[in-house]
């Protein structure tokens, strides 16, 4: 049976269930058609299939990276796409394979921030995680911490303390004054006294 008569639209399934299963069992057998199948499909003209297919994909990659780590560039050219589900969908893609590729990964950045800067909140959400995971690679690190940076000075406060909370793994010697100088910087900014607690707790964390 072709992969696109499993996806939840073709069964006339309006929850996520279906997708899920589909993922699982092509992850679990390496079924590499499949994915290149659901790839294909991203283009597909029912913007119901493009959803299903980027969904399916990004389950995969949760699953197993390497299945859909050879199609980092097809997910970046989806970052601006005007169906809002494919570009956060893809951004999502890209965030399960920065282990398989980092390389790849690395070299997108400009466009993800471009993507991140303009797009959705759930966009927003994987850019910085993206950035974060990159920040572990000692050889990407430095160039990708100046752009988390930049997002931290100009993300959504209330954005901000879930952005500062994910980056602290990734804080060392070499940048915490830039990023406590940052969170300092962002403090008058916020208005919910919750949200700002968050964040100074952050800072409190790296200021000793």
């Amino acid at each position: 049976m072709s992969v696109i008569n499993q996806l939840a639209s073709a069964l006339g399934r309006r929850d996520e269930i279906p997708n899920q299963e589909l993922a699982k069992k092509i992850a679990e057998t390496n079924d590499e058609t499949a994915v290149q199948e659901l790839v294909e499909n991203l283009q597909h003209k029912s913007k119901d299939i493009q959803n299903d297919c980027i969904k399916v994909l990004y389950e995969i990659g949760e699953l197993k990276p390497g299945l859909i780590s050879a199609y980092s560039k097809t997910f970046t050219a989806l970052l601006d796409h005007k169906n809002n589900r494919l570009q956060w969908g893809a951004m999502t893609a890209l965030y399960t394979i920065i282990s398989e590729n980092p390389k790849a990964i690395y070299e997108e950045l400009p466009r993800i921030v471009m993507a991140a800067d303009n797009g959705s909140v759930i966009t927003k959400d994987y850019a910085i995680r993206i950035l974060i995971s990159v920040c572990a690679f000692k050889t990407y690190a430095n160039d990708a911490f100046i752009l988390l940076n930049e997002q931290l000075l100009n993300s959504p406060t209330n954005q901000l303390p879930m952005y500062a909370e994910l980056a602290t793994p990734m804080i060392n010697d070499d940048n915490k004054g830039v990023f406590v100088k940052t969170l300092i910087s962002r403090l008058d900014d916020i208005e919910k006294d919750t949200k700002r607690k968050r964040v100074e707790k952050v800072i409190k964390k790296f200021s000793k």
